[in-house]
């Protein structure tokens, strides 16, 4: 078995909320699978509501799944519990979408860095850690001095190597990035990608990023995911994907990607995706996506689309690929 290796097979997210004065069942994810050899790097895509950060954080146990297995070096992380799961744990670690939200205000940058290094090796006395994480500050590009700052003394693109430097100080596998540079300025995100992918060849890290940005998908992912209201749309390689879409939605998603040329823009006749997404609580019958499509048919509101593969390595769920 390759370490690193994440497998999630029928991945199902289910929220208890209050709706009508009574509860109601909203289902931020359903029967989700996909593989992440190691090394490599899973995006995920979709618009917001589509369950990729619920997914997410059920990979983390941070919210409890309803249902599947998420398979980490063949161990499934949804059976574990007390020291089992804290030794998994180490393995397998999260940067968020706000960098400054993700870091306790009142802890210096040392302490910040050195939480999981306390929490995950206690054999380590304070010299050492201090060591460790003195070395990860510099390997993400802060210096020295920032060791006794506070968060709200950096930028947003700095607090987010600190961000990345507290996820990888503790030497894990796999790395979930939640969305990790939407919320950084635009001339800060090609930094901050840049980083992550010259900190997974360094370390040999798995990854899963989620973003909403499909160039920076194109740039730093192995594979795509595509998603839409809990179910996966479309599951390709990154060159199969951008080369062919195959589901409607893929298509939709990637003609309302911007185009820098302004010539190119300007005769791209690509038809904007109508409508919003439904709500999760009621989803539409047969393919969630048949109210926004614009080939759906009778027979798309009466069948759940399975995803099956059209050729290797490029799986779709639509009934009418």
């Amino acid at each position: 078995m390759s370490v690193g290796e994440l497998k999630v097979r029928d991945l199902s997210v289910h929220y208890q909320v209050q709706h009508g004065g009574g509860h109601a069942v909203l289902r931020a994810a359903e029967h989700v699978h996909f593989d992440i050899p190691p090394g490599t790097t899973l995006g995920v895509v979709g618009e917001s509501g589509s369950g990729k950060s619920s997914i997410a954080r059920a990979l983390m146990r941070l919210v409890p799944a309803a249902g599947g297995q998420v398979l980490l070096d063949g161990q499934d992380l949804l059976q574990l519990e007390g020291a089992a799961l804290r030794t998994a744990r180490r393995k397998i670690q999260m940067i968020f979408q706000d960098p400054v939200a993700s870091l306790d205000p009142r802890m210096t940058v040392e302490d910040i860095i050195a939480e999981p290094l306390r929490s995950f090796c206690p054999e380590m006395d304070r010299a050492q850690r201090h060591a460790e994480v003195l070395a990860m500050m510099q390997r993400v590009g802060l210096a020295p001095e920032h060791l006794r700052c506070f968060p709200h003394e950096f930028s947003g693109g700095q607090a987010q190597r600190i961000g990345i430097a507290r996820a990888l100080v503790q030497k894990p596998s796999v790395v979930i990035c939640d969305e990790p540079i939407s919320a950084l300025d635009v001339s800060i995100r090609a930094q901050i990608a840049n980083l992550l992918r010259d900190l997974q060849q360094e370390f040999g890290l798995t990854l899963l990023f989620i973003a909403h940005d499909l160039a920076t998908v194109r740039y730093s992912c192995d594979q795509v995911l595509v998603l839409y209201l809990g179910r996966v749309m479309e599951l390709a390689s990154r060159e199969q994907l951008f080369a062919n879409p195959r589901h409607p939605y893929t298509r939709a998603l990637l003609d309302a990607a911007p185009i820098p040329d302004p010539v190119l823009a300007r005769s791209r006749k690509a038809e904007p995706l109508r409508g919003e997404i439904p709500s999760p609580m009621n989803p539409p019958s047969g393919c969630v996506f048949r109210t926004r499509c614009p080939i759906a048919e009778a027979r798309c509101a009466e069948t759940v689309p399975p995803l099956i593969a059209k050729r290797p390595g490029h799986e779709v769920a639509c009934l009418l690929d």
